[in-house]
């Protein structure tokens, strides 16, 4: 009985050293455990470190020959352009001289006949800038004033022109303003013609921002964006200079819309093409 109790005893005190031992040997495995995992890590970086410093120049080393098939690639792309562009410039050339020549044969034939014809050629313009100051468009008039000054080269019948062509003309001229009436003016009528077909007629202002085209040949062919320029006829107005294009073409009225917003005229430019003799004689009534 003793003898029992006794080994009972032995047992139940291994079974405590076993549980302590126990705990003990995993406090140890966890502890090597977390040692092993950091030792990892480091061994991870130092070793993807080394693969990364070992890998690159090899990367390198072999991404040159493609970096110079590319480079080649682009060289020759390049090249083909470079040689499309100068045949495109060889044929421009070309153009251009046969163009120069033919130019001047013209300036050669241009100057015989000019010998030949005793022509003598026009005078230089000379021409005022003028701001304009007041409109006064109305159901009966569309014209404007214009600060001239003390300037005795503004006359009256003098062409007026903006930056894109025919304004108006002078109509009175004071000591410092001018006033200009412009080509809607129901008073106007300028000698014009269509630029393609040569075909003529008078432009007559109406009061409209479009003024008509009128006294125009039964047979004459316009088409709507046809460019109206001055023909030059009864000598008040140069020929040539752009009035505006056709956008209608009605039985019995063709609408031109002129180039210049007479509604927004800031400066105008008063032009003196050496017309005055003209001018004064048709005020004179001869």
């Amino acid at each position: 009985m003793k003898r029992r109790r006794s080994l009972f005893i032995h047992l139940s005190y291994i079974r405590i050293l076993a549980k302590k031992f126990a705990i003990v040997i995993l406090f140890l495995s966890a502890f090597v455990l977390m040692l092993l995992n950091k030792t990892e890590s480091l061994i991870i970086e130092k070793t993807s470190s080394l693969a990364t410093d070992v890998v690159s120049p090899m990367v390198d080393v072999l991404v040159i020959p493609a970096r110079s098939v590319a480079g080649v690639y682009d060289y020759f792309r390049e090249l083909k352009n470079v040689h499309k562009d100068n045949q495109q410039l060889r044929e421009e050339n070309q153009k251009l001289l046969a163009l120069y020549d033919k130019a001047r044969v013209l300036e050669v034939e241009n100057k015989l006949l000019s010998g030949l014809l005793n022509y003598v050629p026009p005078p230089a313009a000379e021409f005022m800038t003028a701001r304009i100051i007041a409109e006064e468009g109305d159901a009966f008039s569309h014209s404007v004033i214009a600060y001239t000054g003390n300037s005795n080269r503004v006359k009256k019948g003098q062409v007026v022109l903006s930056e894109r062509g025919v304004v108006g003309r002078v109509d009175k001229v004071g000591q410092m303003y001018s006033k200009i009436i412009l080509i809607t003016d129901i008073n106007s009528r300028i000698p014009v013609m269509v630029e393609r077909t040569r075909v003529r007629g008078i432009l007559a202002g109406d009061n409209t921002s479009m003024p008509k085209m009128i006294f125009i040949p039964l047979d004459a062919e316009l088409e709507a964006g046809d460019r109206i320029v001055t023909s030059g006829v009864a000598g008040v107005f140069p020929s040539g200079l752009p009035i505006g294009k056709v956008v209608s073409v009605d039985k019995n009225s063709v609408k031109i819309k002129p180039y210049n917003n007479l509604e927004r005229l800031e400066y105008v430019r008063i032009v003196d093409y050496g017309l005055d003799g003209i001018i004064q004689n048709e005020a004179n009534g001869k």
